[in-house]
């Protein structure tokens, strides 16, 4: 018997990803397509809702072709994608406005700054369930009404790109409990649209969407998309998800006492809970399988280590250079702390935050400095899941590594020693896809729950223990970092009064 496949499709930032994937999580075939970021003012960013559905239609007839009988076997077709970008259609399903800003645009910050001003966070935390950022798609809608009326009164709906895909593929619309969730607009209890939220923002309740579960059938592939992507009309498409819960229940990270730590450019460490934790430094995000995960998120994860590799190596030598480097420096870095504050940071009352060495003296070399820097991110991660730990009562069993930076084994032991529980990385890296597949798999009958899923599609490469030795070296840092993240606290806005002065000089 022809064993049965799912057609996982994942839209993000830089690409669309489309891929089939078994009855045992093991992806057969997957293909990409690039598309562009346009960025037409500083802050700004935005792409065009049909060139994901042009990568999205290519890369499916890519991946049928690579699997010649695969058009019969698909079961499903589950789509994951990149969040917050906020997508206007009227009531026939076309787009009323071209380009849609992104996650990472940054045109809504007045908005946000003002409401802030005019909001304590006991008055919105419990109605939203996150604190404000421009990321928000309640911030962008807002500002789409203020600054396009025109496509704004035109819009029957706001829609997430995934949403849009399925969309294209089923004519249906509605959006899953994940990116509602960090709309700014859903009351976390109810998980249905909040009116205060609405009200607040000036918003017209009648633009969204329905909300339901992501492992609900959303509609099937029509005879219109069957022609444009090569799939057989009638195929169940399911409501699909939002890319970072997916990938969360992708790499496993799906049930209470996990933290999922991705690595890239920034840092973001989720902690798996049975509610939201209401906090301004916290943001949170409905999981698939329908808990919480509270999430904080450090700006310079591996971009510290990209600016030590420009700023003290000028360039001359690879990350790998630089890692070994900071394996001969002693663990602690003989008392060198650094605050990996690069960018600032993107939530609470200090997000114009500095950062810093702190401790040096004559006998500290490159490899110190090296150290210190990947020791740093650590810290400042460890200070998150202690507050993420505390306020949600959730005792930290695990950690499961994504993302670049789960790739230097040294960085993930240094880890594991300051967070104190072992690290565990997927040994499929693609977790957005295994997600989806997992929840087709669901969706469609082959397991009974998405535990067993996860637990028959998601494999493990060897456990990193956190090292005795290091780990008492770092207990007795982390409360002196801890001190440094708050005293500093008190420079911040000097430093940007001085610069302004400097900038006034000029």
């Amino acid at each position: 018997m022809t064993s049965a496949l799912t057609l996982a499709i994942d839209i993000g930032t830089g690409s669309v990803r489309a891929a089939l994937v078994d009855g045992v999580g093991r992806i057969v075939t997957i293909a990409a397509r690039e598309h562009d970021q346009i960025v037409p003012r500083f802050g700004w960013a935005e792409q065009r809702p049909r060139d994901w559905w042009a990568g999205v239609a290519a890369t499916i007839r890519t991946v049928l072709t690579d699997v010649p009988d695969a058009k019969g076997r698909i079961s499903a077709v589950v789509a994951c994608g990149q969040m917050h970008g906020t997508v206007l259609v009227d009531g026939k399903g076309e787009l009323t406005r071209d380009l849609v800003p992104l996650w990472n645009d940054k045109r809504t910050i007045d908005l946000v700054r003002d409401f802030e001003q005019a909001n304590a966070p006991e008055s919105y935390l419990s109605e939203s369930g996150n604190p404000p950022t421009p990321a928000w798609p309640g911030f962008k809608l807002a500002w789409l009404r203020d600054n396009d009326p025109e496509a704004y009164a035109r819009a029957a709906h706001v829609i997430m790109p995934k949403d849009y895909i399925n969309l294209r593929l089923t004519g249906e619309i509605a959006m899953d409990e994940g990116d509602a969730s960090c709309s700014f607009l859903m009351n976390p209890v109810t998980r249905s649209w909040s009116s205060t939220m609405v009200e607040r923002l000036g918003l017209d309740a009648a633009k969204l969407p329905p909300i339901r579960n992501p492992l609900e059938i959303l509609g099937a592939v029509t005879e219109a998309a069957a022609l444009e992507t090569g799939l057989a009309s009638g195929t169940p498409v399911l409501v699909g998800g939002a890319d970072y819960p997916v990938a969360l229940l992708g790499s496993g990270t799906c049930r209470p006492g996990l933290v999922s730590d991705v690595t890239g450019t920034s840092c973001i460490l989720t902690l798996i809970a049975t509610a939201p934790l209401l906090d301004p430094e916290i943001s949170n995000v409905a999981t698939v399988e329908g808990n919480w995960g509270p999430f904080a998120l450090l700006e310079s994860g591996g971009d510290a280590m990209r600016w030590a590799r420009r700023a003290l190596h000028e360039g001359k030598e690879s990350y790998v250079q630089l890692v070994a480097r900071a394996d001969e420096a002693p663990v602690g870095s003989d008392g060198l702390f650094f605050l990996p504050f690069l960018t600032g940071e993107r939530l609470g009352a200090h997000r114009n935050a500095r950062a810093q060495f702190f401790g040096l003296g004559a006998a500290h070399g490159l490899s110190h400095l090296n150290r210190a820097i990947l020791e740093g991110v650590a810290f400042a991660g460890a200070r998150h899941l202690q507050v993420m730990e505390k306020a949600s009562g959730q005792k930290i069993e695990r950690v499961i590594a994504s993302g670049g930076g789960a790739k230097t084994e040294f960085w993930l032991r240094i880890k594991a020693s300051i967070y104190g529980v072992p690290i565990v990385v997927p040994e499929e890296q693609e977790c957005g896809i295994l997600g989806c597949a997992a929840m087709g798999a669901v969706a469609t009958g082959q397991f009974s729950s998405l535990d067993q899923a996860v637990s028959a599609f998601v494999r493990y490469a060897d456990e990193i223990a956190p090292d005795p030795a290091w780990q008492e070296k770092y207990c007795r840092m982390q409360p002196i970092f801890d001190r440094l993240y708050f005293n500093s606290q008190a420079l911040y806005d000097d430093l940007d009064a001085l610069a302004a002065t400097s900038l006034q000089g000029e």
